[in-house]
């Protein structure tokens, strides 16, 4: 267990209370996902008119200018909002924006080849619990999150939509890419480094990191096999004390997800990348045993050339 050094906020002390900070960042977040949103609203306004905005509050994927339009919303109302947020914090209402964001790239690279074999040797464990997920039955007065998550399902769907290599490699960069470093930067730099400092314990703060990005994410049925990601996420992070090997870990997931998706599209390939059912026991047991082997490994590698984080 690593206990990591904690400064109670004193007379001397810049610092606030980890539990301030929490609060003042929600503010800030707040605050940038509003202007995203009014600023991508008026883009789309401005150059596609009122009622593809109205297309795609309604979600009528058929509409002219749908998936330029969504893209605007989805890159200013979202992306830019969730990067900007820990961006603005660290530097702005912290005087330690290293400490937050993490972004030193002085650890083994070694740890990036554990990360691409883990990420992909989880796939197993990841369907395992995704298959958990699912047969979760939700109380009707939660039937909304059911309704929220097929929406969400259509935007995914929407923003997937690639005809050509050119569209692979756009939505590689910007689902896989962006997207990654923009939530690595909110929940593995900024959040998860306020509650170790919260919780003076790091196991502490990835889990609740994780159940926090896997909330974030607004959908139920898939909230387990996120959860475990972030739980990867974290502890690539923590161990290597490096923002980058989150941000590699994010971006592999979501970019395997990009292709594969592509693939199936263009019947290169047969399975279904919503398919859960590609694995049996045997290999989710065997998945569960290389994991914990890797981790291992991805720990001792990082501890022994003195990567362990101070925060």
């Amino acid at each position: 267990m690593i206990i990591i050094p904690y400064k109670w906020l004193t007379n001397n002390d810049n610092e606030l209370y980890p539990a301030a900070q929490f609060l003042i960042f929600i503010l800030v977040f707040l605050i940038m996902l509003f202007i995203g949103n009014v600023i991508g609203i008026g883009i789309v306004t401005a150059v596609y008119g009122l009622k593809t905005l109205m297309a795609i509050s309604t979600l009528s994927v058929t509409a002219p200018h749908f998936a330029p339009a969504l893209w605007i919303l989805q890159i200013t109302g979202t992306t830019i909002p969730i990067f900007a947020a820990p961006v603005v914090f660290a530097w702005l209402l912290t005087n330690q924006p290293r400490y937050y964001i993490k972004t030193d790239f002085s650890f083994p690279w070694a740890l990036m080849v554990i990360i691409f074999a883990l990420m992909f040797l989880s796939n197993p464990l990841i369907e395992l619990l995704s298959n958990i997920n699912q047969k979760m039955v939700l109380p009707p007065w939660l039937k909304w999150m059911r309704e929220s998550e097929d929406s969400a399902q259509k935007v995914m769907e929407a923003i997937l939509k690639m005809n050509n290599i050119w569209d692979v490699i756009v939505n590689v960069l910007m689902v896989g890419l962006l997207t990654a470093i923009a939530e690595e930067f909110m929940f593995r730099g900024v959040i998860q480094t306020i509650f170790v400092r919260w919780t003076r314990n790091t196991h502490a703060a990835v889990w609740i990191t994780a159940i926090l990005f896997s909330a974030f994410h607004m959908e139920f049925f898939g909230f387990l096999p996120r959860l475990l990601l972030g739980v990867f996420f974290g502890y690539f992070v923590a161990w290597s004390g490096s923002i980058w090997t989150g941000v590699w870990a994010h971006f592999i997931n979501n970019g395997t997800i990009v292709i594969v998706t592509y693939l199936f599209q263009k019947k290169i390939i047969n399975g279904d990348p919503n398919d859960q059912h590609l694995f049996n026991n045997l290999w989710y047991a065997i998945s569960f045993v290389i994991v914990i082997a890797l981790l291992f490994i991805y720990r001792k590698i990082a501890a022994a050339k003195d990567q362990i984080p101070v925060y």
